[in-house]
């Protein structure tokens, strides 16, 4: 994928100004998306990845690595709520969380919503994006000094490799696409180390890309390759999401022990948590995958 600032409605894929718009192009697909932008707020070049912060006209600001929009003001609370709370309500008493990537800290703040659960530790490889999402996205970040919360910037891969057997509950993976400092999040050793970490009844949940352009590719080989790694049941949930390629992105939820196509429905519609998208109708229409993606993943 690529990207550019283009300085009006009808401009080619060249350089523009700092106002225009915002595209990037998803060349495998034939297929772009734009935002209208007024200014750039933030450029950085870490070790990792080149970020980038917009302010745009409709979507408030954009966050940007290496030229994929990564989350917006507008719409990140599908992506967030969409990445946590099916795999909390799916465990029974999820009580410690890990979380690798999510470094805007929006899946974090959703994680603590729940009371039951008592730790949360992220871990992120790049601090600049937390530091951003400070600065730029102050309400993704508003539970980051609560106390069951821990950040930690390290490699996930790492830290997952050096954790203790069946310590944890619920497993988020909340990463880029699999390219680059996130492409050690997709590789089936990975997954194995994750199944290790696991508690019994535990939950392993992963960003799987657009069911539109990657049902019959990534996500088919994810859902392989936790059941190689040992997982019990996989679920993938789609749902709608502006920004990103296609407009429709996903999660596969992979269970140790446990039967990820069912989840607590009776906590879910008692439960008071000021939520904009999830709710028990969203999560049962999600797990109801359509003809066509069934077919993909089955071939």
């Amino acid at each position: 994928m690529s990207s550019s600032l283009d300085s009006g409605p009808d401009a080619g894929l060249g350089s523009g100004s700092s106002s225009g718009w915002f595209t990037e192009v998803f060349d495998s697909h034939g297929s772009a998306f734009s935002l209208k932008v007024t200014e750039k707020l933030h450029e950085v070049q870490s070790p990792y990845q080149h970020l980038e912060v917009y302010a745009t006209e409709t979507y408030g600001n954009l966050m940007v690595l290496d030229g994929c929009v990564m989350l917006s003001d507008r719409d990140n609370f599908l992506y967030h709520e969409m990445i946590a709370h099916p795999a909390l309500f799916t465990h029974a008493a999820p009580r410690r969380v890990v979380i690798i990537g999510g470094g805007d800290c929006g899946t974090l703040r959703e994680v603590l919503r729940h009371p039951g659960v008592e730790k949360v530790t992220q871990i992120d490889i790049d601090e600049e994006v937390t530091l951003a999402a400070e600065r730029f996205f102050p309400a993704l970040t508003a539970s980051n000094d609560d106390p069951r919360a821990e950040l930690m910037f390290a490699d996930g891969v790492q830290w997952i490799e050096e954790a203790g057997d069946e310590s944890v509950d619920v497993l988020i993976i909340d990463s880029t696409d699999p390219v680059g400092p996130a492409e050690g999040l997709f590789k089936t050793d990975f997954l194995r180390r994750c199944h290790r970490v696991l508690r019994p009844g535990g939950v392993l949940v992963q960003q799987s890309e657009s069911p539109l352009y990657h049902s019959g590719t990534i996500i088919r080989e994810l859902r392989r390759d936790m059941r190689e790694a040992g997982f019990d049941s996989v679920a993938t949930l789609p749902f709608p999401q502006p920004v990103y390629p296609s407009g429709w992105w996903s999660v596969t939820l992979a269970g140790k022990a446990l039967d990820v196509t069912a989840f607590r429905e009776t906590d879910v519609t008692a439960h008071e948590l000021p939520l904009d998208y999830y709710t028990v109708e969203a999560h049962r229409g999600a797990l109801a995958l359509p003809p066509f993606m069934r077919r993909l993943l089955e071939e």
